[in-house]
């Protein structure tokens, strides 16, 4: 199991995120653009830099510039795609099997929802991608998963329809049970759940899902 760090330049609760580091075992290290100034605050080394720099504090790119062993990715402002997905992409191409982002929220909207969506591209190469945060773990899914009470992150566990529908939606061992449900876009019916019993189960037919593990 091979597994992937992105730190990306959105907001980035520090003790929350060291612990998070600490507590993960991961392969590869990438810093996105801003995400860089947490490796240098902490003088922890990122194995790839990705990004324009537009918004790097200048002291943190001078201080890892030199170093042979950090591979960079200069992008140019004027593209396409994100940063972010920019630094996706090529994890997911290095054949990584699970990807975490840190970073990914904070007080843009856009690259907040854009960063939600690029969770599909892990759809699309069988790559497991996880958008996390202090209160918040995220993840885009196609097929059934269950989450167990003892490794759920936070309290409450939320799904929202990516496709128009998700249709056969069955949970199991949680507060608010559901069984050979069809869930549509633009309702709230799946917000705020909760983990009752000691597993929960979400399955469904056929659709993708937003699933949210929060808490307050």
């Amino acid at each position: 199991m091979k597994r992937a760090l992105i730190v990306s330049g959105g907001c980035i609760e520090e003790e929350f995120c060291r612990n998070y580091i600490e507590n993960h075992r991961f392969d590869h290290k990438t810093a996105v653009d801003f995400g860089l100034q947490f490796f240098y605050q902490n003088k922890w080394k990122p194995d790839r830099i990705v990004g324009d720099l537009d918004s790097a504090v200048r002291e943190a790119v001078r201080f890892f510039e030199n170093d042979a062993d950090i591979e960079w990715i200069r992008l140019v402002p004027e593209k396409d795609d994100t940063d972010t997905e920019a630094a996706i992409r090529r994890i997911i191409e290095e054949g990584y099997d699970e990807i975490h982002i840190l970073g990914g929220t904070g007080n843009r909207l856009d690259h907040m929802l854009g960063n939600v969506g690029l969770l599909g591209l892990g759809l699309l190469s069988d790559t497991r991608i996880w958008l996390v945060d202090e209160h918040n773990r995220v993840q885009m899914i196609r097929q059934n998963i269950k989450i167990t009470k003892k490794e759920q992150f936070g309290k409450y566990v939320s799904l929202l329809p990516v496709t128009p529908k998700v249709t056969g939606i069955t949970l199991t061992g949680m507060k608010y049970p559901l069984e050979n449900y069809t869930m549509e876009r633009f309702l709230t019916i799946g917000i705020s759940n909760e983990i009752v019993e000691e597993e929960a189960g979400i399955c469904f037919k056929d659709g993708i899902l937003l699933v949210m593990e929060t808490k307050d």
